[in-house]
């Protein structure tokens, strides 16, 4: 891990008292808010976290969770039109690739009951389309060892774009599939504090300086 690496965190509706005067005065460089879920759900906190980040004086990134029975395509434009533009100054957009569940089965993986060809072709579809229509790479999230599980030898695919990992650990550094040679951003704890937060919240730290940071716009 570079020794300057900027530290960040990110935000869902599950964060619901953000005092940014706070936040402000910290040593953070960035944070990312959830925005949709899925083809028809925006986050009920986005809104607020979207314009606090800015007002915190952070880069500010939006990013998808994306749920395996919606179609693609309006997985997309509902990010798209909720988040409007990506501006100078905000952090490319970010797709949410992890394990969804119904809540009446709660242990069965919905991806698992689709081919691995269409789960590369329903991500590739999102990615594209946001793409297009926003003008920046979007950043992949997930963990280690699920993109390696949901694509198997499809995940190389997904190389040209940034890898966001998601690693709790105390090591120096994360794991991340062998198709990425090194990750950009990685959360590495889902417990984390922040003075001016109530609830714990994800923090993250992206493999670089300020400045390379800022160079991601």
């Amino acid at each position: 891990m570079s020794g300057n690496s900027s530290l960040g965190f990110d935000l869902s509706a599950h964060q619901k008292s953000v005092d940014w005067r706070i936040v402000s005065t910290l040593n953070l460089s960035f944070a990312f808010a959830r925005a949709t879920i899925g083809a028809h759900t925006a986050d009920q906190m986005f809104a607020s976290h979207w314009a606090g980040i800015r007002s915190g004086g952070l880069l500010r990134g939006a990013y998808h969770f994306f749920w395996p029975l919606a179609a693609a395509e309006e997985q997309a434009d509902r990010f798209i039109a909720t988040i409007g533009a990506v501006a100078p100054g905000d952090l490319p957009p970010v797709i949410d690739i992890e394990e969804a569940h119904l809540e009446a089965d709660p242990g069965n993986d919905i991806w698992k009951t689709i081919p691995p060809d269409q789960r590369l072709r329903m991500l590739l579809t999102w990615l594209n389309r946001v793409e297009s229509a926003l003008g920046r790479k979007p950043i992949i999230y997930s963990r280690d060892s699920y993109l390696d599980f949901l694509l198997e030898n499809r995940v190389q695919q997904l190389a040209p774009y940034p890898l966001w990992i998601a690693h709790y650990t105390n090591a120096p550094q994360p794991r991340i599939p062998s198709t990425w040679a090194k990750w950009s951003f990685w959360q590495y704890t889902q417990k984390g504090k922040i003075q001016g937060i109530m609830e714990t919240v994800d923090l993250d730290r992206f493999n670089g300086t300020t400045a390379e940071l800022k160079a991601l716009n």
